[in-house]
């Protein structure tokens, strides 16, 4: 018998990474959402571990005690989203990964192909697979994300949903989304919305808590102060390895 069987409600744990790797803890589950080794996003970050450097590939992981996964989803097929060596470090003989076919260079073909629209339950945790892209209006000044190529994903767990958006700018499949409770973001603008058109995707969707990401030279503290002076809305800002718990 679990706590669950017991009436007690189990909060759930979110680690977040830069630029876009986040790592979900509930009970006895890991979920890790783009998991990329950069050295360039850890070099004073006194957790790090590396197991090789250049000129040979670059292996490392941020922290060196992290669990292995129950399920890996990628959102791209970008260095900074989708790593094989680093996937690799995170996952076990029973890790399911999920990704969309453009990674099949990256991943040796070695995961599940999904696309928008999939579905996929685990006990208390349904996965939905939903879009990513640039839009020609969008503010992103680099169109690399062709729509139907990226995609996004809600994590349900319980009666929570955890939204992460990959690398999008606003698009219109966001308002059809539902009730979020935490969404992360990006705001950075080269190859994503940046942070005005970020809060019009945060006025929009209107999560519970929205968690910056993907921010390139944007600058999240004054993120956090457009979006609280202009709604009722909440931004959490995360240092690198920072945890939000999601609670009742």
């Amino acid at each position: 018998m679990n706590k669950n069987d017991l009436g007690i409600k189990m909060p759930v744990y979110i680690k977040w990474f830069p630029p876009s790797w986040i790592q979900i803890k509930y009970e006895e589950h890991i979920i890790y959402v783009d998991p990329a080794y950069l050295k360039t996003y850890y070099n004073d970050y006194p957790h790090k571990i590396e197991f090789s450097t250049w000129p040979d590939e670059i292996d490392g992981l941020p922290e060196e005690d992290l669990e292995k996964a129950d399920i890996i989803l990628v959102t791209h097929h970008h260095k900074d989203h989708c790593k094989q060596v680093t996937i690799k470090r995170l996952r076990n003989d029973n890790t399911l990964v999920l990704a969309p076919e453009i990674c099949n260079k990256e991943l040796d073909k070695d995961f599940e192909d999904v696309e928008p629209g999939d579905q996929l339950q685990l006990e208390d945790i349904k996965i939905e697979v939903v879009p990513a892209y640039n839009t020609p209006e969008g503010n992103s000044t680099k169109k690399y994300h062709k729509k139907g190529v990226g995609v996004g994903y809600l994590i349900k767990i319980k009666d929570k949903t955890i939204y992460h958006a990959g690398d999008s700018d606003f698009i219109p499949e966001m308002k059809e989304f539902g009730k979020l409770d935490v969404a992360f973001l990006p705001i950075g603008g080269t190859f994503t919305m940046d942070m005005d058109e970020a809060l019009d995707a945060v006025m929009s969707i209107k999560p519970k808590i929205m968690v910056p990401m993907h921010m390139k030279d944007a600058n999240p503290t004054e993120f956090k102060k457009l979006v609280e002076e202009n709604s009722d809305l909440k931004v959490v800002l995360l240092e690198i390895g920072g945890v939000y718990t999601l609670k009742d």
